[in-house]
């Protein structure tokens, strides 16, 4: 049964920084790209950042580039998102998502205020 769990999401002020965790299991972690999406209140989901299946290639939304940095350790089945500078604007539930599996995570709710 494939399955992600996010974790790591929390209240943090303006500038502050969250690391992600999303645990992978049931498929074989290695053979797959990965993203993260967000999705902020009243607004429809958002992509966030893709990663390769060995880490070599990532892309970010413009949105985050140069703020936030998706990674993977294979050896652990788990991907991460490192967020440095929060803004307001990035409060939202976070997701990981496999696309070629359609699976999703249940979110992790980050919450950037003051």
């Amino acid at each position: 049964q494939v399955q992600l769990v996010e974790s790591g999401g929390g209240l943090v002020q303006p500038g502050g920084s969250l690391r992600l965790s999303c645990a992978a299991s049931g498929f074989t972690f290695s053979f797959f790209m990965l993203s993260w999406y967000r999705q902020a209140p009243g607004k429809e989901r958002e992509w966030v950042a893709n990663i390769s299946r060995n880490g070599g290639s990532t892309t970010h939304a413009d949105s985050v580039k140069g703020r936030f940095t998706i990674s993977r350790d294979n050896s652990k089945n788990t991907a991460f998102l490192q967020m440095n500078s929060l803004k307001p604007e990035d409060t939202a539930v976070y997701f990981c998502h496999v696309p070629i599996l359609d699976s999703w995570g249940q979110g992790t709710q980050v919450t950037v205020s003051s």
